[in-house]
Parts: C-alpha cells; sequence; structure tokens
C-alpha cells in the first residue's frame, strides 16, 4: 500500500477517526495517547496534528512544536505521578528507525522501571533514539530555509 495522508495511522488518530486510541491530552497542535508497545509503565507518544514526516524534516520554525510536545508530555506523565526531573524520558526515533512516518515524540517514565529491551530502544542520542534536545540542538545547526 502506497503512504498518503489518508492512511497514515498518526493522521487517522489526529482526525479522530481511529475509535480505538484514547486521547489523554490534546492541544492546538498535538495529540497524546498511549504507546501500543510500551516500554515503561507510562509510555505515551505525542503527535503534532501536521503531518511532519520526521525528525529531519524539522526546521528552527518547529522550535515551538516540539516545546509543546514536550510540555504536553510532562503534563501527562505528572498526572501520573512520574518524577519528571529524575525518572522521565523524552524523544524521537531518528531516521531510518521510525516505524510510522509521522512525526511523534516518545515520554515514558518511570525509566527506572523500563525492562532490557525497553532501555536497549530508548537508550539516549543513539544511532535510533534521540533525545528532544537532541533534536532541538541539530535543528540550530541545519541551513536556514530559503524563501
Amino acid at each position: 500500500m502506497q503512504f498518503t495522508l489518508e492512511n497514515c495511522i498518526f493522521c487517522r488518530i489526529v482526525r479522530k477517526e481511529d475509535s480505538k486510541t484514547v486521547i489523554e491530552h490534546e492541544t492546538d497542535n498535538v495529540v497524546i495517547f498511549k504507546d501500543i508497545r510500551p516500554a515503561a509503565p507510562h509510555h505515551y507518544l505525542a503527535v503534532s496534528k501536521v503531518h511532519i514526516k520526521n525528525c529531519k524534516e524539522l526546521t528552527v520554525e518547529h522550535k515551538p512544536l516540539l516545546e509543546e510536545m514536550q510540555s504536553a508530555l510532562e503534563k501527562v506523565l505528572s498526572e501520573k505521578n512520574v518524577n519528571i526531573s529524575t525518572d522521565s524520558l523524552f524523544g524521537f526515533h531518528w531516521p531510518p528507525f521510525t516505524s510510522i512516518k509521522h512525526l511523534h515524540m516518545h515520554g515514558m517514565g518511570p525509566k527506572g522501571q523500563m525492562g532490557f529491551f525497553g532501555k536497549l530502544i530508548f537508550k539516549p542520542n543513539n544511532k535510533w533514539f534521540c533525545t528532544t534536545e537532541y533534536v532541538m540542538d541539530w535543528i540550530q545547526k541545519q541551513p536556514a530555509a530559503s524563501t
């Protein structure tokens, strides 16, 4: 099947066309729901309402979106009594290691309760998973978009 915005699962969730997904939190730009393969007791995805393929398509203009994604995830995890400053993890799978071609930030915790494979798959700043800070630094270093 060829990819289209109509068959993108995250676009369908954003449009509320997927009745199985419970949206935990929503802003003007982001929806948050549970990850279907959680690596921690509380593992959520913040998905941009605008279809952006992955982190490599981000520019410095997307910084407010990334900040909103993390802030919303922090709110959800705090409501689940996860200590944001010491026992949470936020980030993105780095292309080509993305299973869904729609920008989504993982937020999870308590990271101290993650299993072996979760710790491996979500090990910060390796070839397949990058923290929000890494992505922010990366977009700052990209050339400005030409107009």
